[in-house]
């Protein structure tokens, strides 16, 4: 018995890794599967165009993560003609398991994707060629959406102006680097809810501008469950300034249970005008408030309505802390 005791161990040893490895290879070759790319051709009429910047601008703010920001001015608004050129960089300094850029969204960038692979990638998370999209771009959010939104987005992206931009690729850390390949799943659809609900519509607008990834608290890169919306995520500026993102929970003593409706809607358009640039060392935020600033009052509004409605969570953060010596 002695004798054999080493080959069973061995034995075990063995299955154990070969189990591992089919895993590890069942994860690189038959995922993600959400099906193919749709069969779709957009009309790009006017008033999609139109409801396509509205989004895309203003309250999926793609243009945003999609463009250079300039970070001598306040919020680091997107520098003109730079629009959906991509390469804005995500990394583990805001809690992401890897080095993830920004996709080049122009028609430079997708002028061989089909209107539908342009759709799966939005609202599903696979790319045209069939690989996973880490949820920078929350897909999982997207797919959400009354599936007009998303045309409309599209139909948009096809107005940018052409910008020649070489993207390097993404490249996620171990094991995320197999666990990518899980995150992709089919969309669950809806229609936009009437505007007289105002918390139903003003969820459908949250969920489109995707608060929630930034107001809370990360683990490896995903929402800490039970922490949503109450704030304390950090992102680390070149400078080693450090931010952090504000409870937004109807919390009356650490979040905006004291705001009224008419403060929160002004909190947002006091940044429609050109905004100033930002000394050495002192407060900045990734916030895209002069792109949030364009939302309607009425749209505005709604979210707020729905933040009244989830869960107040007491959570005090320090919202900026300057490096040492600034």
């Amino acid at each position: 018995m002695k004798r054999k005791l080493p080959k069973i161990l061995g034995g075990l040893v063995l299955a154990v890794v070969l189990l591992f490895a089919g895993v590890l290879i069942y994860l690189k070759t038959a995922l993600p599967n959400v099906g193919p790319a749709p069969e779709l051709k957009i009309e790009n009429t006017t008033a999609q165009i139109e409801r396509g910047r509205y989004l895309a601008n203003h309250v999926a703010v793609c243009i945003d993560c999609h463009s250079s920001r300039d970070w001598t001015k306040f919020s680091g608004p997107p520098v003109a003609g730079t629009y959906g050129k991509g390469g804005e960089k995500f990394d583990q300094s805001v809690g992401f398991p890897g080095v993830f850029y920004s996709k080049n969204i122009t028609p430079a960038g997708l002028g061989d994707w089909t209107d539908g692979e342009i759709f799966r990638a939005i609202t599903a998370g696979v790319s045209k060629d069939g690989s996973a999209l880490f949820p920078v771009m929350p897909h999982h959010l997207y797919g959400q959406l009354d599936q007009e939104d998303i045309k409309a987005i599209i139909a948009y992206l096809r107005t940018l102006a052409p910008i020649e931009n070489q993207v390097a690729a993404s490249t996620p850390d171990f094991p995320m680097n197999f666990i990518i390949n899980t995150i992709p799943s089919a969309p669950h659809f809806q229609t936009i809810p009437a505007k007289t609900d105002q918390v139903a519509y003003g969820k459908y607008l949250i969920t489109a501008s995707a608060c929630v990834e930034c107001h809370t608290q990360k683990d490896k890169g995903q929402n800490i469950p039970g922490m949503e919306y109450a704030g304390g995520m950090e992102f680390r500026f070149p400078d080693g300034n450090v931010l952090r993102s504000p409870n937004i929970t109807p919390d009356p003593k650490t979040g905006i249970g004291n705001w009224t409706r008419e403060a929160f809607i002004n909190r947002f358009k006091m940044h429609a005008n050109a905004p100033q640039p930002v000394a050495k060392g002192g407060f900045q935020t990734v916030m895209p408030w002069t792109m949030y600033a364009g939302m309607t009052e009425e749209d505005l509004g709604a979210i707020y309505a729905y933040l009244q409605t989830v869960p107040a969570k007491e959570n005090k953060v320090v919202r900026f802390t300057a490096a040492i010596g600034q």
